[in-house]
């Protein structure tokens, strides 16, 4: 496997693949053509086979992928042929809204814990899930197992948490924060900032017509070129 080639869109794009192959499953499909993957999903059949390659041979001439098969590979590759327990810091409106998010109850991935330093809240449930103080985020992160940490405090306090939470020797950190934050050591930091997204967007919307669409990709490849 050559790791040191695999980007994050890549790893991005495998996780759409076992969603896709999923839904092939659940209707009864047993094999699927690259071609057929990308019909069926709108995706790009030469960058499927592209970023399978980098694992490994998965297809059988004339037949494509075993879809089984290929599910098992994928689910192995991208680490969820076992159970991951999440802990979540910030027990306010969006910290206790990931925490009931349904979605969870379909992956591999478990919310075990939440951490807030109010005092009114730290010994309540949200659901079946406890609020620690997060004081206690090293002792509570180990004996509970904890191996991913979703950063949801406001952005004020958002460095200090990650900090806290690398020290106790998380190494996958997720922060919904709208701040850059700085690492150090191998932790995995992926930022979710709405207000970028949504900027982006209202870029979009803030050109002319002749600029939406086709035009504007034209634009932006222009520039591209330029630069």
């Amino acid at each position: 496997m050559k790791v040191e080639k695999i980007s994050e869109l890549t790893t991005n794009r495998m996780s759409v693949y076992l969603r896709c192959l999923n839904e092939l499953i659940a209707e009864g499909a047993k094999t699927v053509s690259s071609d057929g993957l990308a019909k069926r999903f709108h995706l790009n059949s030469a960058q499927i086979r592209k970023d399978l390659a980098y694992f490994g041979e998965f297809g059988v001439r004339g037949v494509g992928y075993y879809v089984d098969d290929l599910r098992e590979h994928l689910t192995k590759i991208l680490g969820l042929n076992k159970q991951h327990r999440v802990a979540i810091i910030g027990a306010g409106r969006l910290g206790t809204a990931l925490t009931d998010y349904y979605g969870f109850s379909k992956t591999n991935f478990t919310v075990a814990a939440l951490f807030d330093a109010d005092e009114e809240k730290i010994g309540k449930k949200v659901g079946k899930v406890k609020i620690f103080d997060i004081k206690d985020f090293a002792e509570v992160a180990k004996n509970d197992k904890i191996d991913v940490a979703v950063i949801a405090v406001p952005a004020q306090f958002a460095q200090s948490v990650l900090e806290q939470v690398t020290k106790a020797g998380i190494k996958a950190v997720m922060n919904f924060a709208p701040t850059p934050l700085r690492i150090e050591g191998d932790v995995k930091l992926k930022t979710i900032d709405l207000t970028i997204s949504l900027e982006s967007l209202s870029y979009f919307l803030a050109q002319p017509n002749n600029l939406n669409g086709k035009g504007a990709k034209a634009v932006l490849n222009g520039q591209r070129k330029e630069e």
